[in-house]
């Protein structure tokens, strides 16, 4: 934790002043990575990557680029995409959306386990439907992006060169796009390899400003050193030259315990007033280490300057982000000061639509429904399937928005033998969930680890419906039941969050904390269905800024 006295000093008489002209960081918590975001107008489009998670890409709607709906996604129909058995952190990565005459185009990746799959998806509404996918075929590596200039499209992404110096070197491309045909068509580009020695250079977009293209990249890995750097051209095909001031932004030179790490994989949106903005990706780690959340969306304001050197011709325009800190910082001032940021809604599903909302998600595509809502309730199917690595199972789940907060469910459920089980979980990934369960006269807690099960506690109950409550404080757990009409009673307290953290569990993490209900038949058939009444989840945070509090030690 940070304790220096003059710090905590400064940062408690920041949250003294601030005044709602202000707006906090992150601006889409939760699982948010890898932000790409269009303006159509006086509207702001966004989206993020989803991995394994489905529906896929996720659309967001803003017009005040604070405040965002959900509003579609560009991958909804399981035929769209093969996301069946994939392991934790393949499908679906960063993913572009850009607007052209009338059309919206996402370009992203589909990794299937190493099988890389680059296609363009369209819309004519972002609020859908979208398009089947369009392959490109003979496009290799991840995070792809388009750029419309002239009459002609570009596609620019990343890939290993033929002569790495090391493990992770990365170079980037650039082909012309026929969009008639869906196919790269002519010479292949091969721009540049990033300003910090090519490590893992991806994510790259190009603007074209004032004449000049500029190339947006990120460095470093989405870990603590990652950053973004760019380098500019007078033609789109290069040669590109480097910002000597790069990277541009990086929180690399800060403590590992600073509240907002790992920034990077940005995207540069300009207003209607020609103002700049960018958005970014950045992990709020606990504790300077468990980013149980994943990867979220940050805003941050950024300039253009030209070097002031008298000597030099040309004088370059570069972009400065954050330009008074050189960092994210918790808060910036409104873009539009009289739209004000609101608060985080909660989620409060009564199962009485004739659809689940769009804040719901699976983990992969199924061949077949596991789900259904009947009378106000949630049915979910016992699939054969369990929690374990590129598994198929019944779980619906929403995210986790912030470090606390409290989430219910009430549970019918009849066990017809005891391979049966249902419940409700949070998880990270298939290798780490924390899970309770009604089973055949007992309702246990479990952490679900690595295709095995460690009991964490269990009693005896013999009703068949039952309240389940889970609440959160950072990287502590409790787990609560109750009969229909009873009091709470708790499960289990004082549970160990940091086994769901990417620090702790085997493998890297690309994704975030989910909750829902979890049924599974554990590896057998079954015609038994679990019942549920309702989802509520509410933020029990003492204020949206509470986790910076506490990370400085300011509380």
């Amino acid at each position: 934790m940070l304790r220096n006295s003059w710090f905590c000093l400064f940062v408690l008489a920041s949250f003294a002043h601030a005044d709602d002209k202000m707006f906090s960081n992150p601006v889409i918590p939760g699982f948010a990575p890898d932000p790409s975001i269009e303006r159509v107008g006086d509207d702001f489009y966004l989206i993020n990557s989803t991995f394994e998670y489905f529906p896929g890409i996720p659309v967001y709607h803003s017009t005040d680029l604070v405040n965002w709906e959900l509003i579609s996604y560009a991958l909804n129909d399981s035929g769209q995409l093969n996301l069946d058995t994939i392991g934790s952190g393949s499908g679906i990565h960063a993913s572009t959306i850009r607007f052209h005459d009338g059309v919206f185009y996402i370009v992203t990746t589909n990794n299937i386990d190493g099988r890389l799959v680059n296609f363009i998806v369209t819309a004519t509404d972002p609020r859908g439907p979208w398009s089947e996918p369009h392959v490109l075929e003979g496009a290799p590596g991840i995070d792809p992006s388009l750029l419309f200039d002239d009459g002609r499209v570009w596609y620019v992404g990343n890939h290993a060169p033929p002569d790495p110096a090391f493990v992770g070197e990365m170079e980037i491309w650039l082909q012309e796009v026929d969009i008639e045909r869906w196919a790269l068509t002519g010479e292949r580009y091969f721009l540049w390899r990033g300003c910090c020695q090519g490590v893992w250079a991806e994510g790259p977009h190009i603007y074209k400003k004032d004449g000049y293209y500029y190339l947006l990249i990120s460095e470093g890995g989405t870990a603590y050193e990652h950053a973004l750097s760019v380098a500019i051209a007078t033609d789109i095909r290069g040669p590109y030259q480097n910002n000597p001031r790069n990277p541009i932004l990086s929180h690399r030179q800060l403590s590992y315990d600073h509240p907002i790490t790992g920034v990077g994989h940005a995207d540069f949106v300009e207003l209607a007033d020609g103002r700049w903005y960018a958005m970014a990706l950045g992990w709020r780690l606990v504790d300077g280490l468990h980013g149980i959340l994943g990867r979220e969306t940050f805003l941050v304001p950024l300039t253009w300057e030209t070097e002031p050197y008298w000597w030099k011709e040309p004088k370059y325009t570069w972009p400065v982000v954050s330009p008074e800190t050189g960092r994210i910082e918790l808060r910036f001032a409104l873009p539009f000061a009289d739209r004000a940021q609101r608060a985080l809604p909660d989620v409060n599903d009564e199962f009485d639509s004739a659809a689940l909302g769009l804040e719901w998600n699976m983990r992969r595509t199924h061949e077949q429904p596991f789900h259904r809502l009947e009378n106000g309730r949630l049915m979910l199917e016992l699939g054969a399937g369990s929690i374990a690595e590129g598994a198929r199972y019944s779980f619906l789940g929403i995210r986790q928005r912030g470090f606390e907060y409290a989430a219910e469910t009430e549970l019918r459920f009849a066990a017809a033998g005891d391979n049966e089980e249902a419940g409700l979980t949070v998880i990270q990934n298939d290798r780490s969930a924390l899970v309770v369960s009604l089973r055949a006269g007992r309702l246990s807690l479990y952490h679900a680890e690595d295709d095995k099960r460690r009991e964490l506690a269990s009693v005896p109950y013999a009703e068949e419906s039952v309240r389940l409550r889970v609440e959160a404080d950072y990287l502590e757990f409790r787990f609560l039941f109750a009969g229909p009409d009873d009091d709470w009673r708790v499960l289990a307290e004082e549970v160990d969050g940091t086994v769901l953290s990417p620090a702790v569990i085997n493998g890297y993490n690309y994704t975030g904390l989910y909750i829902g209900p979890y049924a599974t038949a554990n590896g057998e058939s079954s015609e038994t269905e679990a019942e549920y009444e309702y989802l509520r989840y509410k933020g029990t945070a003492r204020s949206r800024d509470a986790w910076y509090e506490r990370q400085v030690g300011a509380d």
